[in-house]
């Protein structure tokens, strides 16, 4: 049976979608409502910040390439037990995390287009699905489907910048900081999530044809694209919308307006479905094969264990991942969850998940070496992110209490399959 090794553009293309989510619609707005044409700093300071964690996570996934991703490196810096809880940190975030960002893109899209909740939830079921039966099909074909939208969307984002930087107005640049410089720091929290992903795609290190060779070119590829669209169309949306941005619901789409009319509602629902379907494409891609190597390494029930190898497919656990997801939704939808605290719930076990990342890292990494100071400088940041989650810590908490117990149990059903 033939195996598919990603390369470099398929590579760069789902690392672009894990980081890239439909936040990037609605955020410039809210960004700039909160500091004004100085938000642009945010934007600024925030893809800076991005290079030692991607750096370390590209170091890290080069040297020891495995579909445990993060889960392998605190292994081999800090044991299993810890390496199970890291595991599980993830893994189980991901059936929350995904009907989530699901049902926001779902919103956007039906906001867009003038339509109510019913819509929301049909357009977010789709996303889940199909992101489902693109990772199924394999990363032969989950791949070049992430290669295709992420190409539209930024040809789709380019020409949103294209078309209303004509009506670019400098002016609009003043006063820079309404708020004051501290609401630049505000800004830059509103955003901080645009910024996330590194975690999710370093399962797939494995994957590659050559870890050592091709991860460091597509992180670099990945930082050139996001910061790109980013910075862009934040500068454009501060440049042409003015006073106005602050208070829009779909900035976006009134770029697209200047030259578009009425088609560019339609174009920005498009726009949010394929930024939303690539993300959990990405993290769909990711969690399904930590699964796989968790129970390899009996973490979890060794018969989630086929398809962790580099270049199979893991149905099991992306089976598994897509019954938890619809328990979940189906829980938040029956007792009315707030969507913010299902994502605030997820967002905790992520972070949780890149700082300890970043810690093996600062462990493993050769110490003294530019990306070991980039480790040990972003462990520390994100660790005081992490402590921001509040209520939500228990939610890493009880998964690792529950890491350890499920190891001690799935080990000792590995051994004796094994004996």
């Amino acid at each position: 049976m033939s195996t598919h090794r990603i390369g470099l553009a398929q590579g760069t293309a789902i690392y672009v979608g894990a980081i890239l989510g439909a936040g990037i619609l609605a955020l410039p707005a809210l960004a700039a409502d909160a500091a004004g044409p100085a938000s642009l700093l945010a934007w600024l300071t925030l893809l800076l910040f991005c290079v030692p964690v991607a750096a370390t996570f590209a170091a890290l996934g080069a040297r020891y390439p495995d579909s445990g991703g993060v889960a392998t490196f605190v292994s081999r810096a800090f044991g299993p037990r810890a390496s199970a809880a890291v595991g599980y940190w993830f893994y189980f975030a991901l059936p929350a995390g995904a009907p989530a960002t699901a049902y926001v893109g779902g919103q956007y899209v039906a906001h867009t287009l003038g339509h109510g909740d019913r819509t929301a939830l049909a357009v977010a079921a789709v996303l889940l699905l199909a992101a489902f039966a693109s990772n199924a099909a394999g990363l032969r074909l989950s791949g070049r489907i992430q290669l295709v939208l992420v190409g539209a969307l930024a040809v789709l984002l380019a020409v949103a910048v294209v078309i209303a930087l004509p009506a670019a107005d400098t002016a609009n640049l003043t006063p820079f900081a309404p708020h004051g410089w501290l609401a630049v720091g505000q800004a830059a929290s509103l955003l901080f999530f645009s910024f996330a992903g590194w975690e999710a795609v370093t399962h797939l290190s494995g994957e590659f044809r050559d870890p050592r060779r091709d991860l460091p070119r597509v992180t670099v590829a990945t930082l050139l694209v996001v910061g790109v669209l980013y910075l862009s169309l934040a500068a454009t949306s501060v440049l042409v919308l003015g006073p106005a941005l602050a208070g829009s619901a779909a900035p976006l789409t009134l770029l697209l307006e200047h030259g578009l009319g009425p088609v560019a509602a339609v174009l920005t629902a498009a726009m949010a479905m394929l930024l939303t379907f690539g993300t959990m494409n990405a993290y769909l891609a990711g969690a399904s094969r930590l699964g796989a190597a968790l129970a390899r390494d009996g973490m979890l029930p060794a018969a989630l264990a086929p398809g962790h190898e580099p270049g199979r497919v893991p149905h099991r656990s992306l089976a598994l991942l897509f019954v938890l997801s619809a328990l979940v939704s189906a829980v938040a939808l029956t007792f009315g969850t707030p969507l913010a605290q299902v994502m605030l719930a997820a967002s905790a076990c992520f972070i949780a998940v890149t700082v300890a990342g970043l810690v093996a890292g600062a462990w493993l990494l050769p110490r003294g070496s530019a990306v070991w100071w980039g480790a040990v400088v972003a462990a520390g940041v994100m660790g005081v992110v992490l402590l921001f989650s509040g209520w939500a810590l228990l939610v890493p908490l009880l998964l690792g209490i529950a890491a350890l117990g499920g190891a001690r149990v799935w080990a000792r059903s590995l051994d004796a399959a094994t004996a």
